[in-house]
C-alpha cells in the first residue's frame, strides 16, 4: 500500500449517540494527565489538574466491549478534587465505588472483609483497564450536540448484570428508569479526540 494512495483507506463514519440508558461493558483507561500529590494517593501522572481552577481529575476513556456499540467510545471525567466544595469529590468517590463493586461482583451492601478490601486501591493505576458494566447517558455539549456519557456503574443486584458481565448478552439493555446518577462527567465526541468537548461545573 503506498502512503498517498488513499484509495484502499477505510470509509468515514458518522455514527448516532447510543441510546440513552443502554447498560453495556466498558473498559476504562484513564489519559495521563501528569499531576502527581502523594499525600492524596495520586502517583504515577494519572490525574490531571487545572491549574486556573484549581480541580483535578481523571480523564477517562471507556471502549464498548460487547454488543451492537462494541468498540465505541464515551469520554468521561471522573473528579478527584474541585476548589468549589467537597460535593465533587464526594461524587468521584461514589462513581469509584460503584466501578469497583461492578468489576469485582460485589453488592453494594456487601460489608465482608474481602469486599471491603476489594473496594480499597493502592494506586490510580488499578483503575486503569478496570472492567465493569456500565449505564450509558446522553447528555449536550457547550455547541449544544448530543454527546454520550458513562452515566453510572451498573452492579450485580440489576437484572441484567450479569448476562452482560459474562458477554451473554446480544446486546446492550436500554434501562430508562434507573437511580440519579451517582456522578458527572464531561460529554465528548464519539469519533473525535478524548480532548475535552465540554467541562462539568467543577471543573470550570
Amino acid at each position: 500500500m503506498s502512503w498517498n494512495d488513499f484509495n484502499s483507506a477505510e470509509d468515514q463514519q458518522a455514527f448516532d449517540v447510543i441510546p440513552r440508558g443502554t447498560i453495556a461493558k466498558v473498559r476504562m483507561t484513564i489519559k495521563p494527565g501528569g499531576y502527581d500529590d502523594p499525600s492524596n494517593g495520586w502517583t504515577g501522572g494519572y490525574a490531571t489538574d487545572n491549574p486556573t481552577t484549581g480541580s483535578v481529575y481523571l480523564n477517562c476513556e471507556f471502549v464498548v466491549l460487547d454488543g451492537p456499540f462494541a468498540k465505541r467510545k464515551v469520554w468521561s471525567l471522573i473528579g478527584l478534587y474541585s476548589s468549589k466544595g467537597p460535593e465533587w469529590t464526594n461524587m468521584g468517590r461514589t462513581m469509584i465505588k460503584g466501578i469497583l463493586n461492578s468489576a469485582n461482583r460485589l453488592l453494594p451492601d456487601d460489608q465482608s472483609p474481602a469486599a471491603q478490601q476489594a473496594r480499597r486501591i493502592t494506586s490510580l493505576q488499578e483503575l486503569d483497564g478496570i472492567e465493569f458494566v456500565a449505564q450509558i447517558g446522553v447528555q449536550k455539549d457547550r455547541d449544544d450536540e448530543p454527546r454520550n456519557t458513562i452515566r453510572m456503574a451498573i452492579t450485580p443486584e440489576h437484572k441484567d448484570y450479569a448476562a452482560v458481565m459474562n458477554g451473554l448478552s446480544s446486546a446492550p439493555v436500554a434501562q430508562h428508569q434507573q437511580a440519579t446518577p451517582t456522578h458527572y462527567s464531561a460529554p465528548q465526541s464519539q469519533t473525535a479526540s478524548a480532548n475535552p468537548a465540554g467541562l462539568p461545573a467543577w471543573a470550570k
